[in-house]
């Protein structure tokens, strides 16, 4: 399925090795009291959002399609309007992404895919990937702030599938931090030589 998704190139020799190092990334999860309970919430997540990918991105989308400044990052760098092409591209690795992110394989070709994600928020590869002629950055307040509307709206999705409450629970929570790690690793970029 993923050869089949353009510019989808996790674990493939055309992505460059993540400057975080695993041991750092460990790191980060015992700041976010990421642990065992968190990985196997994810993995249960992945039976319960895997038939309903284009529902939870119809929503996504919707969120950012009603926000001008969200949708600014999609649109044609010179008459501002949003670039279909662009949008049906990023949406398909968009999917792609919530499996990856439920199936919480976090190995190094995974760490190395997150640097990749956000060099192509960062002025350093945007647009590449799809060739767009869109704006030059994903503006770092958009996307970090992007992890509360992403996971309040996967919620109800979680509990769609009949598992109780706590179980959901454990699974949005599960979420939210694994979110937070991915944002923050995809913030390398944006950050000072030194800084992160």
């Amino acid at each position: 399925m993923t050869n089949s998704i353009p510019g989808y190139t996790a674990g493939t020799a055309a992505i460059a090795r993540s400057p975080i190092s695993l041991d750092a990334f460990a790191r980060m999860q015992q700041s976010v009291l990421f642990g065992d309970d968190d990985i196997r919430a994810l993995r249960q997540s992945h039976d319960v959002v895997k038939d309903q990918i284009d529902a939870i991105l119809d929503v996504w989308y919707g969120f950012v399609g009603s926000q001008p400044h969200l949708l600014a990052s999609f649109t044609h760098q010179d008459t501002g309007e949003p670039i279909g092409l662009y949008l049906a591209g990023v949406r398909r690795r968009f999917g792609q992404w919530i499996l990856d992110t439920a199936r919480a394989d976090y190995d190094q070709a995974w760490l190395d895919y997150q640097h990749e994600i956000g060099l192509r928020h960062h002025r350093a590869k945007k647009n590449r990937t799809d060739g767009a002629p869109s704006t030059a950055l994903v503006p770092f307040r958009d996307l970090f702030l992007l992890v509360v509307p992403v996971t309040t709206t996967l919620k109800p999705f979680l509990a769609a599938r009949g598992h109780d409450a706590a179980e959901v629970d454990a699974m949005h929570a599960a979420w939210v931090k694994s979110c937070l790690l991915q944002v923050t690793l995809w913030s390398h970029p944006y950050v000072k030589d030194g800084d992160f």
